[in-house]
């Protein structure tokens, strides 16, 4: 018996496809909004104002900042412009995905003499560490390390 394609089975191909490509749009939309952390700054007008000064204060310093993982551990190394290790006053930083906030952690980093070290086991994947440290003078110098942990 020979079966023919029909407007009808037309019909319900081409309404099965759109179908899966909408519920697959709608998906990933609302996956996207539901786990990006959102807003950088509650009001970017005002955060605007202090930039260039914020920013010529954290330049003068000279530092360079760099991240890694090793065997269990977020070593985050500080470094000014001769390139000697530089002990902050007071550091804060979050470890966490660029998408999403749910596997934040705040590290307790300590000073060993070269770099902050801190226990945190990492998966593989793209990490941010958004740290903010303030100079011996006062100076805030934040910034967003980018580490990529290999699996």
């Amino acid at each position: 018996m020979k079966r023919e394609f029909t407007a009808r089975h037309m019909g319900m191909v081409f309404v099965g496809a759109f179908t899966v490509i909408i519920g697959v749009n709608l998906f990933l939309a609302f996956s996207a909004v539901r786990t990006f952390p959102g807003l950088e700054v509650s009001n970017s007008y005002v955060a605007s104002q202090h930039f260039d000064v914020r920013r010529e204060a954290q330049e003068a310093l000279g530092w360079a900042v760099s991240a890694r993982a090793v065997g269990g551990l977020v070593i985050l190394s500080i470094t000014d412009a001769q390139g000697a290790p530089v002990r902050v006053a007071k550091l804060d930083a979050t470890v966490g995905r660029a998408t999403h906030v749910k596997d934040d952690t705040s590290p307790d980093f300590q000073f060993d003499g070269t770099a902050y070290v801190a226990p945190a086991e990492l998966r593989p994947g793209n990490w941010n560490i958004r740290m903010v440290a303030i100079s011996d003078n006062g100076t805030k110098f934040s910034q967003r390390v980018i580490l990529h942990v290999k699996g």
